[in-house]
């Protein structure tokens, strides 16, 4: 571990070898910044984006901090929007918490409440939670929150954007007032910062410009593609790519185009609400693993996932809004890493694409593209033409 590794931020010794044999021995920036801080006892508010390490940043020191506590009462507690994020941060964190012999308990709705009720009665430390289970277990007597000493509020801007704030504030309300508090988010204006305002102390806040390695080392594409051609045109795409993350509006697209995309050949799972919740952790287990390459979702099920090495990002659908645009694309390009986004657009979808570029500060041209066009194989080795970009008036690329 060299001197500007985990060990000069006052990681414990003990937690370093578990972040060493994971291959992570140097911190990315929101984990340098935010980690002493929190070990010092600070309450941390971090502007950081999903896949930025923010998971360590504020797993490590919770870890470090806690000790276990009996059946039902845990001293650690982290709140997220999805139940696949709430899988995903446990899974991060359960090596950490074996070398303490930390219970890590995840509770999340779509899965057995039985079964999380016994585990929290085996012991108690850190639970991962998301809101609505998490009062459900409350009401239920099945958990007491009278001993958390930390509590990680993460994606809290996802948790406004799907309407979990109330029950936020509710779970807040509960908790010790003497507690440390983390919170993470993408942004931190509006709901977020009057629930900053509202329960944390006097907080260190650490912002990551995450727009520079996920807008900026983008290269995005929009092909105007032919109804009868653009499933084709998504396959000729994955096909081209190890790991390919699609975007579809509704449920009932998303199992469509997976069929299709299956029907071409390309090895391909969906996501949505409506799976039970083993499908969808089968499926993202082996996208992650690499056994399949193709992910079809929708906007709600791909909230908060963080998977690593997404090289293309493609808007099957186009998205409503340019928000929507960001955080469908931030799944490319993450940590730094180079991606490309695709956006593919029907011909009578053309005002309405034109209309989120710009909003969204975005003027690349819209180039027509069929199946069987070889600049598919690699679209970062062209650029459109300049004279092309509908705006004239804008810069050809703007951060959001």
């Amino acid at each position: 571990m060299t001197q500007n590794g985990f060990a000069a931020l006052g990681v414990a010794a003990d937690l370093q070898p578990v972040l060493d044999g994971a291959g992570i021995d140097e911190p990315f920036a929101i984990q340098a910044m935010a980690i002493p801080d929190l070990l010092a006892g600070h309450d941390v508010c971090g502007r950081a984006k999903t896949g930025s390490g923010k998971t360590l940043a504020f797993g490590v020191p919770m870890v470090q901090l806690l000790a276990r506590s009996e059946g039902g009462r845990p001293t650690g507690l982290v709140l997220v929007p999805t139940r696949e994020l709430a899988i995903q941060v446990t899974e991060v964190l359960r090596p950490l918490a074996a070398v303490r012999n930390l219970p890590l308990i995840a509770v999340y709705g779509g899965s057995s409440m039985r079964q999380q009720m016994d585990h929290l009665r085996a012991g108690a430390g850190i639970v991962v939670a998301t809101p609505g289970r998490l009062i459900d277990l409350i009401e239920r007597r099945a958990i007491k929150l009278d001993r958390v000493a930390m509590v990680t509020i993460d994606e809290a801007d996802q948790m406004a954007d799907m309407g979990f704030l109330p029950q936020v504030r509710r779970i807040m309300r509960t908790v010790p007032p003497d507690r440390q508090t983390m919170l993470f988010s993408a942004t931190l204006d509006g709901q977020v910062g009057a629930l900053v305002t509202s329960y944390m102390h006097d907080p260190v806040r650490h912002e990551i410009d995450a727009d520079v390695p996920t807008v900026e080392t983008m290269e995005h594409r929009f092909l105007k593609v032919h109804q009868m051609d653009k499933v084709k045109v998504a396959a000729t795409l994955a096909r081209h790519h190890k790991r390919t993350l699609m975007f579809v509006r509704t449920r009932f697209a998303c199992d469509r185009l997976a069929r299709d995309l299956r029907d071409l050949g390309v090895e391909v799972r969906a996501i949505h609400g409506d799976l039970q919740q083993r499908v969808r952790e089968d499926a993202l287990e082996r996208f992650s693993a690499g056994t399949i390459s193709v992910l079809v979702a929708t906007n709600v099920a791909a909230r908060g996932l963080h998977i690593d090495d997404v090289d293309l990002v493609v808007h099957y659908d186009p998205p409503d809004d340019p928000k929507t645009y960001v955080h469908r694309s931030g799944r490319t390009a993450r940590a730094g890493e180079s991606g490309l986004v695709v956006t593919l657009v029907e011909w009578d979808q053309v005002n309405e694409v034109l209309g989120i570029q710009r909003r969204g500060g975005l003027n690349v041209p819209i180039i027509k593209m069929f199946s069987n066009d070889e600049r598919l194989a690699d679209l970062t080795t062209w650029e459109p033409p300049e004279e092309l970009a509908p705006f004239r008036s804008t810069r050809r690329r703007r951060r959001f």
